[in-house]
């Protein structure tokens, strides 16, 4: 096996794994969660990927979205990678919103970020492969979820590979990136200075352009600091999507604002509509 296991916890009748890995895409090594429901033991079942937002890894998700219990009643594997490449040696920033833990799910093109920020490749190709043959997960069945940055890295991935996923939902997706200064200093450092290259990793340009997935969940709260003070576009997006015909549910939920209690509050919803998707 390619995996090296980092830790294993009974849970749920299922088991809660953290395993390590030395990625191509990144050129380093790379960590992800992978909660098998009790059902993998007698067969490959679905797969829902999660990705997590600014400043996480793949603990965060892991121990405070409460995921597992309801992963194990639909009998879906959920993993969970890491939010960028990290180690000795690999670009950073003194920010929290650029670096470490800040990697947008995009292939880099800039020095110093090109040699190992190649984070869309990682999660649309390399770690599916990965689960794949070494977990018991079906890649035929497989759905992509996210939050905050990994709510935008969700839905440019599946916009951009309409045929791969049976499901998408995010919780407080940066919805157009390109709009807001936090998505400019992430795309000017890791794709230069030609603005329309960043259009391709942006999920309101990309429906513009006439990109298309499945039906679209968002969930966001209105006492959410960034949504109020204008960064995630949600409302712009569920409007773009509706003049390009892109099913889209946008429920704003009143007094939530961005932590992991909103995200623990709907994740038995959204796994629950992926669960549906994946065993349609």
């Amino acid at each position: 096996m390619s995996l090296e296991q980092v830790s294993a916890s009974k849970c749920f009748g299922g088991t809660q794994h953290v395993f390590a890995h030395a990625a191509e895409a990144t050129d380093c090594t790379m960590r992800f969660s992978a909660y098998l429901p009790p059902q993998a033991e007698d067969g490959r079942c679905p797969v829902l990927y999660y990705l997590s937002g600014l400043t996480c890894t793949e603990e965060n998700f892991t121990v405070k979205a409460a995921a597992q219990r309801h992963a194990a009643e639909h009998g879906v594997i959920v993993i969970a990678p890491d939010t960028s490449p990290r180690g000795e040696g690999i670009a950073d920033d003194d920010g929290w919103d650029l670096g470490t833990g800040a990697g947008f799910y995009v292939n880099a093109t800039q020095d110093p970020w090109a040699a190992n920020y190649r984070m869309y490749d990682y999660i649309v190709e390399e770690l599916p492969r990965l689960v794949a043959a070494e977990l018991p997960a079906d890649p035929a069945r497989q759905s992509i979820m996210g939050h905050s940055m990994g709510g935008h890295g969700a839905l440019v991935i599946a916009l951009r590979n309409p045929d791969t996923y049976r499901s998408v939902s995010v919780l407080a997706p940066i919805c157009h990136p390109t709009a807001t200064d936090l998505g400019k200093r992430a795309f000017a450092a890791y794709l230069g200075d030609d603005e329309a290259a960043w259009k391709d990793y942006d999920a309101l340009e990309l429906v513009r352009a006439g990109k298309t997935t499945r039906p679209i969940l968002i969930d966001q709260g209105d006492a959410d600091d960034f949504y109020k003070a204008g960064a995630m576009k949600v409302e712009e997006f569920r409007d773009a999507c509706r003049e390009a015909g892109q099913e889209c549910t946008l429920r704003i939920q009143p007094g939530y604002d961005h932590a992991y209690f909103f995200v623990q509050t709907f994740t038995p919803e959204h796994l629950a509509w992926h669960a549906s998707a994946l065993k349609g």
